[in-house]
């Protein structure tokens, strides 16, 4: 195959092989004991309790043998170069972080002879001058922001070097040592290069005026409240210093939705404090522009950019910007999508839009990102030429050769929408002379929204490390996507990496704590696209959890394997994710992703499943790939099998590599998902006792959820996929679901039942709910098992339009009660799949006959919904 050759993850029924159904696992448990109480008696025990809000900067104590090494090693002195603010935040962050690891404080002094040891900030030319007065070669300069760490001497002393031509390279490498000693534990011959490998490295949020965020599931914005910028600057100063530690050097700070009145008079002077508290850690601040702001908020009657009175708007305003943050990076822009205005209102391209905003920036050196991300959402579906996936490349290759220089073109890593899985996209390969950028999801749109682990590092390796053939005779070398959107391959001045990272004020800033290793990683990959997902996660890890190799091996295990699983149980075969694709992109509903013009996305029938895009029959999208890469996707022959279904319509009886059918393979992979997803909650679980117990406890309810609603996922695709395909699954396992018992079906009081739309979203299509002129009710069943030890699962409704309380007894003992006001991560207000959760009463002690009684008390418009009661035996 041609694409990229990274190490996939293993597969959910390859895992759950070799780390649940082996016995080895009831021994790993047990020596997970064991060595609990050695590590107790060799180490301090973990703290009690971290929120999270330090992410991977907790500077925690190192290891006692550790410890007394670096307390060896460590100079006593930092000498600083100069007062600037991001030189002056690099030496305080390593007093910060060499006094939580060490517990020493280190003195900062100004440049100059020092009679002691010292770590050493210093620039290159003067670095470079000081060295050969020692009789030390210069070092080999880096680019701008890149940074060399080495050991030497300092007016004769020994030194630790940390070297750069510029300030923010200082601070990098001030980061990079402090890494370096949390993960390696010394300083002995301490020896770093690095370089950036593209110049864009910055993250989106997409925060609106009044404090909420769009596809933000880690609380609301950081940045606005009630129309105006956040009084505390404190946490803005804290995120700008997360980014900078992984190199991330700007940050827009509202949505690409954008309200035109972010660039008014009134607004700029908020900004400006904004910018003010990012500014010590090197990060540039942007702005999302409405394309129709000339006539939305300005004086001109059009926005047409070729309008001498909206050029005028253009100047004018943004020179009011520069005026107010002169050191602004720049702008993004959205237009012409999903309902934006834009240039298509006059008949004009992109290029004239993007051109006149970019005309405007370039004096103050300001770059636009202007977002590929547009197609036609009102399209009419029952064409079945027409295709979403084509729009990017048809709207842009055209305009090839006609951007500013100053113009990015900022384009999601596949030409869908931040899918599972989805080739990458072809406008990658299909612009030469237009600078780059590749947007990536961190904040989890379409994967689980932060309630269910997805690690999108393995993902994001695959789509950098895709080979898009896009060389020429004069250039035969291979072109993966990450020397594409850097700029490499063609030699653009500028490209690189955008993140939508979207964070909250959630204490541990994206809502669920292993969901912070996506932001690290999209910092990582964005500073060195070549590092591995693995080694990545080993960093994060170490640096979050500690270099504990039992915690280390066990969470790296855990995020490595997420994203095979999290595509497994929600849409493997390149189908894409089977969501709600119209409204909150949560849970399963995939008739939503058809049938309507945002769709195009499996075209499922009786007969077969598939987006045909091939040249010789469909829509053509493959052709839009250069022709090696596009003759593997034509041929069923040669397709991987992991983007076929994107690629190509099939029966449903088609045969797989692997000689399953496409439908059975659909079965067996949600089924095995979703036990890998009770497995890695259960493998968390064992993790008790050695991460310290608040972050333990919420990263579990998080776990424990993602195994619940894995299998809402699960019923609800096998099911309507066995109704559409009319074929059973060989195993008998769809719709038979032992201990299960309905609620429609149960002992009701006060409940009645209730239909579901869609059909799939709830087991039997049906729950029980109370109406809405009864506040309270029962629902009984009835254990009809052997005598035993049994786990209960309640399968209930929890909405964003109330708190609805639930009590559980067996008999008139109460096992287990609560209320259901768990923040569903995109509000909604009906009992459907979004809402669809779990509650699991463990060790319950069963007989024929016992009562299992549910309570319901209703809130407001949330009814206290109940799907069902599922029995198993206790683990």
């Amino acid at each position: 195959m041609l694409h990229g050759s990274a190490v996939s993850a293993p597969s959910p029924a390859t895992w759950l092989d070799s780390s649940l159904v082996d016995c080895a696992f009831l021994w790993r448990r047990f020596a997970i004991v064991v060595s609990w109480l050695l590590f107790v008696a060799a180490d301090p025990a973990p703290t009690f309790a971290e929120t999270g809000y330090d992410g991977w900067l907790r500077y925690s104590p190192l290891p006692t043998e550790q410890l007394e090494r670096v307390r060896a090693e460590l100079p006593a002195v930092i000498v600083s170069p100069g007062d600037s603010p991001v030189v002056v935040a690099a030496a305080e962050e390593l007093v910060r972080g060499f006094r939580g690891m060490t517990g020493r404080v280190l003195r900062i002094a100004e440049e100059g002879p020092v009679k002691e040891a010292a770590i050493v900030l210093s620039r290159f030319p003067d670095v470079d001058q000081q060295r050969s007065q020692s009789g030390s070669s210069p070092r080999r300069r880096t680019s701008v922001e890149g940074f060399s760490i080495d050991t030497g001497h300092y007016h004769g002393q020994p030194a630790i070097f940390i070297h750069s031509s510029s300030d923010r390279g200082l601070l990098y490498g001030a980061f990079a040592l402090l890494r370096y000693v949390a993960l390696k534990g010394t300083l002995v011959d301490v020896a770093l290069m690095e370089t950036p490998c593209a110049p864009v490295r910055i993250v989106n949020q997409w925060d609106n005026l009044d404090g909420s965020i769009e596809r933000g599931y880690g609380g609301r914005s950081i940045f606005w409240e009630n129309d105006h910028v956040v009084a505390e600057m404190t946490r803005i100063g804290d995120y700008a210093r997360l980014l900078a530690s992984v190199g991330i050097n700007g940050c827009s700070i509202n949505n690409v939705n954008a309200d035109p009145r972010v660039i008014s008079a009134e607004y700029l002077p908020e900004v400006a404090r904004i910018a003010a508290a990012m500014r010590p850690w090197g990060v540039q601040v942007y702005l999302s522009l409405s394309f129709a702001a000339p006539r939305e908020v300005g004086s001109a009657p059009t926005f047409d950019p070729l309008d001498p009175v909206a050029v005028a708007y253009w100047k004018e305003a943004i020179d009011a910007v520069y005026r107010a943050v002169p050191d602004l990076g720049g702008f993004v822009l959205k237009a012409d999508s999903e309902g934006r205005l834009g240039p298509s209102q006059y008949g004009r391209s992109h290029a004239d839009a993007a051109n006149v905003i970019a005309r405007a920036a370039q004096p103050h050196g300001g770059v636009l990102f202007y977002r590929g991300f547009v197609y036609d959402h009102r399209m009419d579906w029952r064409d079945l030429s027409l295709d979403r996936a084509r729009a990017a490349y048809e709207n842009f290759r055209p305009l090839d050769g006609q951007f500013e220089d100053n113009v990015v073109i900022q384009v999601k890593h596949g030409p869908i929408d931040f899918q599972v899985r989805e080739p990458p996209s072809s406008l990658f390969s299909g612009l030469e002379k237009t600078n780059l950028a590749i947007e990536l999801m961190v904040s989890q749109e379409y994967l689980g929204q932060q309630k269910h682990l997805v690690y999108q590092p393995t993902m994001w390796n695959w789509v950098l490390d895709y080979d898009l053939q896009a060389g020429s005779a004069d250039r035969p070398a291979g072109t993966p996507v990450k020397e594409l959107v850097a700029g490499r391959t063609f030699g653009r001045p500028l490209g690189g990496f955008v993140g939508v990272a979207n964070v909250g004020r959630d204490a541990n800033w994206l809502g669920h704590h292993l969901a912070m290793a996506n932001l690290y990683g999209f910092g990582r990959l964005a500073w060195n696209a070549d590092l591995s997902a693995e080694s990545i996660a080993r960093e994060w890890t170490g640096l979050t959890f500690g270099t504990d190799e039992e915690v280390l091996g066990t969470i790296v295990g855990l995020l490595m394997r997420s994203w095979a699983i999290y595509e497994s149980y929600t849409g493997p075969l390149g189908i894409g994710t089977l969501t709600d694709i119209i409204h909150i992109h949560f849970g399963p509903g995939p008739e939503s992703s058809e049938y309507n013009g945002w769709g195009q996305w499996h075209r499922a029938n009786d007969t077969g499943v598939g987006m045909n895009r091939t040249v010789a029959t469909g829509t053509g999208f493959i052709g839009q790939y250069r022709p090696r890469v596009a003759a593997e996707f034509e041929s069923l022959d040669t397709c991987p099998d992991d983007l076929l279904l994107f690629m190509h319509h099939v029966p449903y009886v088609h045969r797989l590599a692997s000689g399953k059918t496409v439908i059975q393979h659909f079965y067996d992979e949600h089924y095995a998902g979703a036990e890998a997803a009770a497995a890695a909650a259960e493998i968390w679980r064992t993790l008790a006792g050695r991460v310290d117990e608040q972050r333990h406890r919420e990263v579990q309810a998080r776990m424990d959820f993602q195994a619940g609603h894995a299998v809402v996922w699960r019923d609800a695709i096998c099911r309507w996929f066995r109704k559409k395909s009319g074929v059973e699954d060989e195993q008998g396992r769809v719709g038979v679901y032992p201990g299960r018992q309905e609620a429609e079906d149960a002992e009701l009081v006060g409940y009645k039942p209730t239909s579901i739309d869609p059909w799939e979203a709830a087991s039997g299509s049906s729950s029980a709910q109370l109406p809405a002129e009864t506040a309270r009710g029962t629902a009984t069943f009835r254990f009809v098992g052997e005598p035993g030890w049994y786990d209960v699962r309640v399968q209930y409704f929890d909405e964003e339009d109330g708190a609805s309380r639930f009590r559980v007894r067996l008999g008139e003992q109460v096992l287990d009660e609560w209320l259901a006001d768990d923040h569903v991560p995109t509000p909604t207000t009906k009992p459907d799949s979004h809402s669809s959760t779990r509650r699991t009463i463990r060790g319950v002690p069963l007989r024929p006959g016992d009562a299992i009684v549910v309570e319901g008390e209703a809130d407001a418009d949330e009814r206290a919904g109940i799907d069902y009661v599922e029995i198993v035996a206790a683990e």
